[in-house]
């Protein structure tokens, strides 16, 4: 009986573990995704508007009339223009009529006859003209008034596309990504929120009579067929246009399938939206388990409001068909990533303003309209399916935390003014009487942040991170408002509560989704499966433990050699690697016939490489003390002796090459060139009375209005963390070259520290600390975001991190100048130092012409451009390149007005000599300077102390390497 009873087990057992097989090796169809829920519309709660918003602006015209008519106005037909050169072109770029081609400066006006007065929506028929690369920009203003301030900034974009049809592969079997190029075109576009707050372009009030509209350029020229106003029409629900396919007699298509592969998209918004390599799956297509497939699109560079990719279609007969995505939304848990949809440029119906995609950490199958599939009725012929990314349900849960964080962050600068940043947490202050809204902004925003956290919870059925962030800035303004004597010593936590809210709207603006086909089919078609059984997913991953034994993945694109090589290694990351591969195989090797291996290596290999005679001819993206370094060793090679170095070298300014200089030689050429900007707060400097200072004399008296309110003003102070690399420090730097100081003297063999101009310099940049208690430590972005610093002294790249990540302060700061020294003859020094990496070629380069012509074609301008832009397309404004080619700096998108500020300082910027035993002047600099700080030493003394290791060590080093001392 046992032995009964066994067997039976044994066959249950059998029988599960058969059933359990089944269903892991079937793939999983999840095609039916739950769908948003159905929920009324959040309205955004936004706090006092100021008049110029947007919402104000519309409050004040509500009611005023939509007239449903559409007045043209002919670009060619403007009453002024100024400021450029503007032309008028007839047949322009295919046009059928006669163009305006307007530049990127100035501005061009048109007299407007407008029979109705009312609201109006515009759209402008433009061509983009070759320009940087970037979208258009241009401000609006009617009558000469800026009508609200999202006028002052309306982006047109470019079109792009891939450069070749086909995917290009490698010599090692890998698909290499294809380039983006412009595919320029005439297009029609409506004027509307870049922000992507607004669903529906921006609404103007045109009076009754003429007036005047004018469009002024802040970057990229465009020419200009006609400018509209007309009324958007209201789309009809599905249900009203399902009515009308009954009506009609549309019959569903039979039999019918299309798969679109995504990485085929014809066209897009931006060159950021590039066909990718997606290896998370073998589902993918296609697929190779070891080499390098393009067989995805989007993901996080596919992110911004606004940002569309288009692909073409080609319908076999008429017939209604449904749409399905194969689709992977892993970054957003908790909220749904937003598209909208258009077939040939017009929305099919409502629902299609906002196509949820949930999150799953898998490639699903999701068909539009879920359970009960959307029907879309196309013809026989080519169509255009275009997908944008929209904030959708998100847009006013996102408007309603960018108020709150603005009010909280302004309630936080009034609670300073009493407490300052480091408020006595045994004292009362008793805020609660001296701000008398404190408690009152607390319980509001308490409330608001809750109603966008219930909201939330509700729309996704779950409780996510994105809500916790909320939730604890709840809960931390609930005990604020019922125990205020406790706000003081709260506030830190307060201020880091906050600054969550501002990191929660970064990640909740941007809405990646990665897309492998699209598939358009009849309905009676089953849809291929999306996800990967297990067996395939087994095969996938010892694939690719093998092949991580096999494949060369440090070597990048083409390795084999055409007669002349050479070896080049960078440092930096596999997306630079790829995208100066892709210019060396497009331009360089092509035009040279001088083949190219590249090696992404880490930073600290160089070295060793080169005293054991194993590394390359030529490296790349290397710090500016190398160089010099190397070339007392002899292991650097002097670019002096090629017959074209001075041509080469007039690419750059004097001060990018100064730190490559050595005994009557140049060792290295400059890639990138960095220096200090003036960052400030227009919207708290104007409340206060300020402006920004042109003289240090003004930044005193600025000290003083701004202490009064416990705000503070940062110079740049480098980390110690790496005491031994420090360069000198940028404060005192501008102070010394403002006054005629130099870091060494006697060529170079004694420091030029220990003259009274730079005692002087030191002194003053040490009194900062000492009598003004400027923070030796800050974290400069985020304090200048919260307002806690409103203006500072940054490194100018600092402009493309607050560009991408404080959105809530755009329109709100700008950047200058440094502030100067006045001189005996009344003028004003701006000087600054600047700091620089470079491009340096090897001793031992076994082809040393080869080597020459590749750096020659690496810091022209056409390959500096190319790569600045491809760089910026690839990663988004936050990597623009700070290149030290000046030509090739003018090309790089930046807006008119910026790049001429940049410019202004460019002009005043000053090298450091790199010496034998220099890297003790930054380090023994901090030292004293620490000294002072922290010891109360006499600054004369500490610096002349140091100044004595200083010396020793550059005749030291002098000594070492054979050099007069």
């Amino acid at each position: 009986m046992s032995r009964k009873r066994k067997r039976y087990g044994i066959a249950v057992l059998a029988l599960i573990v058969a059933a359990v097989s089944i269903g892991l090796l079937a793939p999983s169809d999840r095609s039916g995704l739950a769908s948003v829920k159905a929920m009324s519309d959040f309205e955004a709660i936004v706090g006092k508007q100021d008049e110029a918003s947007y919402g104000r602006y519309l409050e004040r015209h509500a009611s005023d009339e939509r007239p449903d008519a559409t007045i043209r106005i002919e670009g060619e037909s403007f009453s002024h223009a100024a400021g450029g050169r503007f032309t008028v072109e007839q047949g322009y770029e295919g046009l059928d009529g006669t163009a305006v081609v307007t530049p990127e400066t100035g501005s061009i006006s048109w007299n407007v006859n407008v029979n109705k007065a009312g609201l109006y929506q515009i759209r402008i028929h433009y061509f983009p003209v070759e320009g940087k690369s970037s979208a258009i920009e241009r401000q609006l203003t009617l009558g000469g008034e800026l009508p609200f301030r999202g006028a002052e900034k309306l982006s047109l974009y470019r079109i792009w596309g891939n450069r070749e049809e086909a995917v290009r592969r490698d010599d090692r079997g890998n698909d290499l990504r294809p380039r983006q190029v412009e595919k320029a075109a005439w297009q029609l576009e409506p004027l509307q929120d870049g922000e992507g707050y607004e669903d529906e372009p921006y609404r103007f009030h045109f009076k009754q009579g003429e007036q005047t509209l004018t469009l002024t350029a802040a970057r990229e020229p465009m020419a200009i067929d006609y400018i509209e106003l007309y009324q958007e029409q209201p789309l009809k629900t599905y249900a009203e246009l399902k009515q009308e396919y009954a009506e009609k007699g549309l019959a569903e298509a039979k039999d019918r399938q299309l798969k679109i592969q995504a990485e085929h998209a014809v066209l897009k918004s931006s060159p950021t939206l590039y066909p990718l390599s997606d290896r998370s799956s073998p589902s993918v297509e296609p697929y190779d388990v070891s080499k390098i497939r393009v067989n995805a699109i989007g993901g996080l560079n596919w992110k911004l409001p606004g940002q569309w990719i288009e692909w073409e279609v080609d319908v076999p007969a008429d017939g209604l068909y449904r749409i399905a995505l194969k689709r992977k939304q892993d970054q957003l848990r908790g909220v749904y990533s937003t598209r909208s949809l258009t077939i040939d440029g017009e929305v099919p119906f409502k629902e299609m303003k906002e196509i949820a995609f949930p999150f799953d950490m898998d490639w699903r199958m999701q068909v539009l309209g879920a359970e009960e599939p959307y029907l879309f009725h196309l013809t026989a012929g080519k169509h255009r399916i275009r997908l944008t990314v929209s904030l959708g349900q998100m847009a006013p849960l996102l408007e309603t935390i960018e108020s709150s964080v603005l009010q909280l962050n302004e309630i936080y600068r009034k609670i300073l003014v009493i407490t300052s940043n480091t408020p006595d947490p045994y004292r009362d202050y008793q805020l609660e009487k001296r701000i008398p809204e404190m408690t009152e902004v607390f319980r509001k925003q308490a409330d608001t942040i809750e109603s966008v956290a219930d909201y939330l919870e509700e729309m996704t059925g779950e409780v996510s991170d994105k809500v916790a962030v909320l939730h604890t800035m709840v809960r931390q303004l609930r005990e604020m408002e019922s125990e205020p004597e406790t706000v003081a010593r709260r506030l830190s936590s307060y201020k880091i509560n906050v600054g969550g809210l501002g990191t929660w709207i970064l990640t909740v603006r941007e809405q990646p989704l990665s897309l492998d086909y699209l598939v358009v089919s009849s309905p009676d078609r089953k849809l291929p499966d999306a996800a990967a059984t297990l067996l395939d997913k087994a095969r996938h991953e010892l694939g690719g433990f093998v092949a991580s034994y096999t494949e060369d993945y440090d070597s990048i694109g083409n390795t084999g050699d055409s007669g002349r090589s050479i070896t080049v290694w960078i440092t930096t990351g596999r997306d630079q690697a790829q995208v100066l591969k892709s210019l060396i195989d497009d331009s360089f090797t092509p035009d040279t016939g001088i083949s190219v291996k590249l090696r992404l290596v880490p930073p600290n290999i160089l070295l060793p490489a080169t005293l054991a005679d194993e590394g390359p001819d030529v490296a790349m993206q290397i710090g500016e003390d190398l160089p010099v370094n190397y070339a007392m060793r002899a292991a650097a090679a002097d670019l002096t002796q090629f017959a074209d170095f001075e041509q080469v070298a007039s690419r750059f300014r004097d001060s990018a090459l100064t730190p490559y200089a050595f005994q009557d030689g140049f060792y290295a050429l400059p890639e990138q060139q960095t220096f200090p900007m003036l960052f400030y707060r227009k919207d708290i400097l104007g409340s206060l009375g300020l402006e920004p200072p042109k003289t240090w004399q003004d930044v005193y008296n600025l000290i003083s209005v701004l202490q009064k309110s416990n705000m503070e003003f940062w110079l740049p102070i480098d980390s110690v963390n790496n005491n031994s690399t420090l360069v000198p420090n940028a404060t005192f730097s501008m102070m010394l070259f403002q006054h005629g100081g130099e870091f060494y003297r006697d060529d170079d063999k004694r420091s030029g520290l220990d003259s009274d101009i730079s005692m002087d310099a030191f002194k003053t940049w040490t009194k900062f600390y000492t009598n003004y208690k400027f923070p030796l430590l800050a974290d400069f972005p985020n304090r200048f975001r919260t307002g806690e610093m409103p203006i500072g002294i940054a490194d100018y790249t600092t402009y493309n991190s607050l560009t991408v990540m404080a959105p809530e302060i755009k329109g709100l700061w700008d950047f200058t100048m440094v502030p100067g020294s006045v001189q005996e003859d009344g003028s004003v020094s701006h000087e600054v130092a600047s700091h620089t990496t470079g491009v340096m070629m090897l001793q031992n380069a076994k082809d040393k012409d080869a080597s020459w012509s590749f750096m020659k074609w690496w810091t022209g301008k056409e390959t500096q451009v190319a790569y600045g832009r491809e760089m910026e397309g690839l990663m988004g404004e936050a990597a623009r390149y700070p290149t030290a080619n000046i030509a090739a700096l003018e090309e790089l998108p930046w807006p008119v007005k910026d790049y001429r500020n940049l410019e202004s300082q460019w002009e005043w910027v000053r090298g450091i000599p790199q010496v034998p035993g220099g890297y003790f002047t930054g380090r023994h600099l901090d030292n004293a300077f620490r000294k002072v700080v922290n010891q109360a030493e006499n600054p004369r003394e500490a610096l002349s102390d140091y100044l004595l290791y200083i010396n020793d060590e550059i005749e030291i080093k002098r000594k070492e390497f054979n050099l007069p001392y």
